[in-house]
């Protein structure tokens, strides 16, 4: 999805018969799966059976045009049926295969599946998410499993193509959302190297720097951050918070001594903020210059005039030539010049299958009803 809104020409390969199985998912909008719609916006669907020899054959054809494969099933799965790398590397040199998996291609775990919530578990995030030792493991609010797989997915496919343009040949990337989810912690490694401790969960703390974290106001909640270092922002948030005798405190001298320090700290520190509204207190550190911002439900996030300037919702079209629209989430990603554009919704089950085999193999109408007639699409 984010290399179709950045101009890719996506054709998602699906099974005759029911097709992704997120096509089932709720809810739904118009008799459209919004779980389905949320990730497969801006791709084309053709149904192809991969198990059928004359299938197998007409996607090996598709190969033959294609700059980039994806898939993303168990490893072992597309050598039996005959589509691996090296099989389709021999037809395509200059194929792009990405392979998505749970643990990779090689190691104890390759041949194991995994979902999200698997690998957010067996990679750790979910030990260091909640809100401290002793309560349950947390999985965070979204599928930071599946979704840091895909974006390292796109990332390592750009810069395959970019070196293809040098090289002439293409190559294997092999992503695993274990890995990823290592990725995305690095900060947690490095510290656990570093002295041995083991990162535990700590609310919307920061391991390090303190304050940093959401706080419980008189109406709701109010998330803050005071950059430390050589210029310590210390003083002026003791000062908004009318406690000005923490400042020479020496057990809060900077970020780490504050964060070594947090049992004494933090009660004085939850009574303050709890004496004003969450309106009171961005007005006061805003003036301080303090970073600061609320904590937002899903809808106030809906309404930001923020996320309005920038253009953040779009609405598409539920189907081709449909007056029915969804909204979803814009790309993120601004471009001066070729800017990223969700040009249209998710694709029905092989609404596209004609189009597709028509213009990149040739075949006419009627042949592509037969297909259709003995299961092969």
């Amino acid at each position: 999805m984010t290399l179709a809104d950045m101009g890719a020409r996506v054709i998602k390969v699906e099974r005759p018969n029911g097709g992704d199985m997120a096509r089932g998912n709720g809810p739904f909008i118009h008799g459209e799966s919004s779980y389905f719609l949320s990730v497969n916006r801006g791709k084309e669907s053709i149904t192809l059976d991969l198990a059928s020899p004359e299938g197998k054959k007409l996607f090996l054809r598709l190969v033959d045009r294609a700059d980039v494969v994806v898939e993303n099933f168990v490893p072992g799965a597309m050598r039996r049926l005959g589509l691996h790398y090296e099989a389709l590397r021999r037809r395509n040199p200059r194929l792009v295969y990405c392979a998505i998996s749970g643990f990779g291609q090689t190691g104890p775990y390759a041949k194991r599946p995994a979902l999200d919530v698997i690998v957010q578990g067996m990679g750790g995030i979910m030990s260091i998410t909640g809100e401290g030792p002793g309560r349950p493991p947390v999985r965070p609010g979204a599928s930071m499993g599946d979704i840091t797989a895909g974006l390292y997915a796109a990332v390592a496919i750009l810069a395959a193509l970019r070196e293809r343009d040098r090289s002439g040949r293409g190559q294997m990337l092999d992503i695993s959302m274990l890995d990823c989810q290592l990725a995305v912690q690095e900060n947690a490694f490095t510290r656990y190297f570093a002295t041995g401790e083991v990162p535990q969960p700590l609310g919307t703390r920061h391991p390090v720097f303190t304050p940093f974290q959401a706080f419980q106001t008189r109406d709701g909640w109010i998330v803050v951050a005071v950059v430390g270092g050589v210029n310590d922002q210390w003083p002026l948030f003791c000062a908004a918070i009318d406690h000005v005798e923490l400042i020479d405190d020496p057990r809060f001298k900077d970020g780490y001594a504050r964060t070594l320090n947090y049992a004494a700290l933090e009660p004085v520190l939850n009574e303050a903020m709890r004496r004003r509204t969450t309106d009171e207190w961005l007005g006061e550190f805003s003036k301080a210059g303090i970073a600061c911002g609320p904590v937002n439900t899903i809808a106030q996030v809906a309404r930001d005039p923020q996320v309005a300037a920038r253009g953040m919702f779009v609405d598409v079209p539920l189907k081709a030539r449909s007056r029915r629209t969804a909204k979803v989430v814009n790309s993120p990603v601004r471009m001066s010049r070729t800017p990223p554009r969700v040009a249209r919704g998710c694709p029905a089950l092989g609404e596209h299958t004609q189009a597709v085999l028509g213009e990149f193999l040739g075949l006419k109408p009627d042949a592509v009803r037969a297909l259709r007639e003995r299961g092969v699409v």
